[in-house]
């Protein structure tokens, strides 16, 4: 019988950044990934990181391996109306107020760092059953390392969630999100755009020499854009963000659905979900990663407490009261936001334009809102 401390569902950047947490606790750790070892590495996703998140990556040991591009000002307007704020990195004496680099690069940094931590990936390797206890967790495996494994603590840190749990909320947004690369006149001067349109909103993230494209747009004008060639997409980017910037050249052009789905518990017998399994957001404001990292760090800590059972009552309980405030403030704000920008309603267009041109005038307001984006709960007086 292989009986471990802790066994993380999935090696993507969050079950690699928990197992790296814990990688000096002296607990047996493993980790199990359906996908082959070079997998997560190909990930084509481009991340937001907060300022909170580089701390963390930094206490890790991964921020110096890897190259991210700066965000030192963010600029969010609405299209067709008044009203604008910028944020800017000066004004909390911060080099950056985040950062934005490849999810592939990502794991393959902290894949790098667990194995020299010595650290089991057991790659090629299906969860396929969970069965808790008082006093333990049977794992079910298929594929490359099939068999029954034991472990005192189960995170599931990657994966879906089952529609017919009754502890998950699921909302459609019938949105879909249109991903590219694009180059930019000028450069883009560490400079990020959020601009609210009234089908969704888009993200000109600073990447590389360009910029990194999230363009939010109804189910089916999302099949309308793909259908055009990249010339004309380009155009019609441009004509969304105005003349702040100019665009030029366009690739890596994809789209993936968007939906609201959460775990109302994050925390079950013996068992933790993390990431994309507690929660799925919608990307507005960049909170998704940022989120399951402070979930990372909250959890490690409460293990770090109580090395003694990792799986105990305890460890559970102080981290989900550790993390309520944060994980569903984050989930309310991320969805707040599309329910009050995503629309053309003239009262509420005119009352967002007055609410950014408020933000703009009144820096503890501003202030107030760049601190949560950047740390979250940990913000909090």
């Amino acid at each position: 019988m292989q009986q471990h401390d802790l066994l993380i569902v999935g090696a993507g950047p969050v079950g690699l950044a928990l197992a790296l947490s814990l990688k000096d606790a002296g607990l047996d750790i493993v980790l199990a990934d359906t996908r082959p070892a070079d997998a997560a590495a190909a990930d084509p996703r481009i991340l937001a990181l907060s300022h909170g998140t580089r701390l963390t990556l930094e206490q890790l040991g991964v921020w110096q391996t890897l190259s991210p591009t700066d965000i030192r000002t963010i600029h969010i307007s609405q299209q067709g109306s008044f009203g604008r704020t910028c944020l800017q990195a000066d004004d909390y004496d911060l080099p950056a107020l985040g950062h934005v680099l490849p999810a592939g690069g990502l794991a393959k940094a902290l894949r790098t760092a667990v194995e020299r931590a010595g650290i089991t990936i057991l790659d090629n390797t299906e969860v396929t059953r969970l069965a808790p206890t008082t006093t333990d967790v049977a794992i079910s495996l298929s594929g490359q390392h099939a068999g029954t494994r034991y472990t005192r603590l189960a995170a599931c840190a990657e994966g879906g969630m089952s529609q017919d749990d009754p502890e998950v909320v699921e909302h459609d947004y019938h949105q879909h999100a249109l991903i590219a690369q694009v180059g930019s006149h000028g450069g883009h001067r560490h400079t990020a755009f959020e601009r609210f349109t009234a089908s969704g909103p888009m993200a000109l993230l600073p990447c590389g020499q360009g910029y990194a494209v999230v363009h939010v747009v109804d189910e089916q004008r999302a099949d309308e854009m793909l259908a055009l060639d990249d010339a004309r997409y380009l155009a019609l980017l441009q004509q969304t963000i105005g003349q702040r910037v100019q665009l030029e050249g366009i690739t890596d052009r994809l789209r993936y659905p968007l939906l609201l789905r959460y775990r109302r518990k994050p925390t079950g017998q013996r068992t933790v979900w993390l990431g994309n399994a507690a929660q799925t957001l919608h990307p507005v404001a960049g909170q998704g990663f940022n989120l399951a990292l402070r979930d990372v760090h909250a959890l490690a800590q409460a293990v770090l407490d109580h090395t003694s059972d990792p799986g105990s009552h305890a460890v559970l309980s102080a981290y989900q009261g550790a993390r309520g405030l944060d994980r569903l403030g984050t989930i309310r704000f991320t969805d707040g936001l599309v329910r009050l920008f995503s629309n053309d309603i003239a009262p509420l267009r005119h009352a967002r334009g007055a609410g950014l041109f408020a933000l703009d005038i009144c820096p503890p307001l501003r202030h107030f809102i760049a601190k949560r984006m950047m740390f979250g709960a940990r913000a909090w007086p």
